[in-house]
């Protein structure tokens, strides 16, 4: 449903009305949960509003300071131009716009592209919580909602939450224009048990195995007692350090 409204509704806030505020309402969400039928898989479309290749990494210095930060030059080596005496590539986000007029993310001069750059930063009564991100395009906002739920629904420890097997949803309608694939397939990862598997297919669900499944750094901060806690991916390169 999320990657649904995201190709609908996504686009430059300086160039289209974008519903924020509706969307992350506490009643479209509702609204939109309403629909799942938890004994069964289904397709889903856009809901309706009213229309008023990635590195992360993230470090913490001894005052409490914490950065998250994510940086890509999306496809390739992004496009293959170097601003002169710089050194870096500059990146190539712009194919992500659809070329078809008239939509929210559709091309115009001087306007930003659709992208999935998205540094993570938890905060938890007031202070800083977790400061973390996982790399992967369209899987990021995925991977990322199912390490907070290992952290804060299931208690696992911050390297725990990241080492846990994953689950990606792929099919979904593009922001670039190609329609979604009808209700799409879920790809598992090796650690999921055989009957926990079969039981989606049972509801209905396409799965398949493979996928994409993201680069993950956090650190966790624990208030109470000041300390610092680092974690890395175990699926591709990464390390967690103190000084």
């Amino acid at each position: 449903m999320v990657f649904e409204d995201r190709a609908k509704y996504y686009a430059d806030s300086s160039f289209s009305p974008i519903p924020v505020q509706q969307l992350l309402s506490k009643d479209y969400a509702t609204e939109r949960r309403d629909l799942i039928n938890p004994k069964k898989s289904g397709a889903y479309e856009s809901g309706k509003v009213d229309h008023t290749g990635t590195v992360y990494l993230t470090v913490a210095d001894k005052d409490g300071n914490m950065v998250s930060l994510i940086q890509s030059n999306y496809r390739g080596m992004g496009s293959g131009m170097v601003p002169p005496k710089l050194g870096f590539m500059l990146q190539d986000r712009g194919e992500a716009f659809t070329l078809t007029p008239g939509k929210p993310n559709s091309y115009e001069p001087g306007k930003r592209p659709f992208h999935t750059i998205i540094p993570g930063f938890v905060t938890k009564e007031g202070k800083p919580f977790l400061s973390f991100g996982v790399m992967g395009g369209d899987f990021q906002p995925q991977g990322h909602v199912q390490i907070l739920m290992n952290i804060i629904d299931f208690g696992m420890n911050v390297q725990e939450a990241g080492d846990a097997p994953r689950f990606e949803h792929i099919g979904s309608s593009s922001v670039v224009g190609e329609p979604s694939k009808g209700k799409g397939e879920i790809l598992v990862e090796s650690g999921f048990e055989f009957d926990e598997i079969r039981k989606l297919m049972s509801m209905g669900h396409k799965v398949g195995f493979g996928g994409y499944y993201g680069g993950y750094q956090a650190i966790l901060y624990d208030a109470e007692r000041g300390v610092y806690f680092g974690a890395s991916e175990s699926r591709k390169d990464g390390q967690a350090a103190g000084y």
